[in-house]
């Protein structure tokens, strides 16, 4: 009969060699995100991931759909917000086009955002392609932000035009 010591020490090294992530992992979702930028007018239908490899291509077109539309300067946007969005419209259940308010934001745009006292954080996570505002049409934007929360996956800001989303601390305001 095998100890329980033993037993143990069998799982541990199973474990380094074979993760149990891995053993009962489901297949990663294919992710695909249709957007409409405000700003600019431009639209982009995309899938940005399959079986769990992101697609540098679509993700460069995306990059260029949330850049700066202030500065036109391009900023990569975190695959984490990515992903929070697409979360968030696969738990809503739409295929409606996400209409992208604010993605990435050059600090000369913040700064002048705050010039003329909008208030913006003065380290936004829009600079460092950390954040996305956006809205959904025929969903509230509380809607939106009570989603948003449950994934308990970084910032979330409600406001009356759009919904703020962070992959930066869980917070609320």
């Amino acid at each position: 009969m095998i100890s329980r010591r033993t037993f143990i020490k069998t799982l541990a090294v199973a474990a380094v060699f074979y993760p149990l992530n891995r053993a009962f992992a489901m297949p990663a979702p294919d992710r695909s995100l249709n957007m409409y930028n405000i700003h600019t007018g431009e639209s982009l239908d995309v899938t940005y991931a399959v079986n769990g490899s992101y697609d540098v291509d679509a993700l460069d077109k995306i990059n260029y759909l949330l850049r700066c539309h202030y500065t036109n300067k391009v900023k990569t946007i975190d695959v984490g917000v990515l992903d929070l969005l697409c979360e968030i419209k696969d738990r809503i259940g739409t295929d409606e086009q996400i209409r992208i308010i604010s993605g990435y934001r050059s600090p000369e745009y913040n700064g002048y955002l705050r010039s003329i006292g909008r208030h913006v954080a003065k380290h936004s996570y829009h600079m460092r392609g950390l954040a996305i505002d956006f809205t959904l049409p025929g969903f509230r934007n509380g809607r939106l932000s009570h989603v948003a929360k449950s994934f308990y996956a970084g910032g979330v800001g409600t406001y009356n035009e759009f919904v703020h989303i962070d992959t930066g601390p869980v917070r609320y305001w």
